[in-house]
């Protein structure tokens, strides 16, 4: 995989996570859930790394435990590289 595709691929999960909703799925049990409107191809890899999960049929995907945490990591990331250009 080039570096750009893994670049793209972590902005997509960044995005899928940014715009997610919990949703309630059993008595005591969410999930993160999210619109798909991204490329398939990117969001394939996504569900062969365990970051997002649901079928192409469904309009939104689950995004796993593994993905909110990469997610979580790289908001982090880039708010601190914002903060460190000065940008707000």
């Amino acid at each position: 995989m080039s570096e750009e595709s893994k670049v793209v691929e972590d902005m997509v999960l960044l995005l899928l996570f940014l715009f997610s909703w919990r949703e309630k799925v059993a008595p005591d049990f969410f999930v993160a859930r999210s619109w798909k409107g991204y490329d398939f191809s990117v969001l394939d890899s996504l569900t062969k790394k365990g970051y997002i999960s649901g079928s192409r049929q469904a309009k939104s995907v689950i995004i796993t435990d593994e993905g909110v945490e990469r997610a979580s990591k790289l908001r982090e990331k880039m708010l601190a590289a914002m903060g460190s250009k000065g940008v707000t």
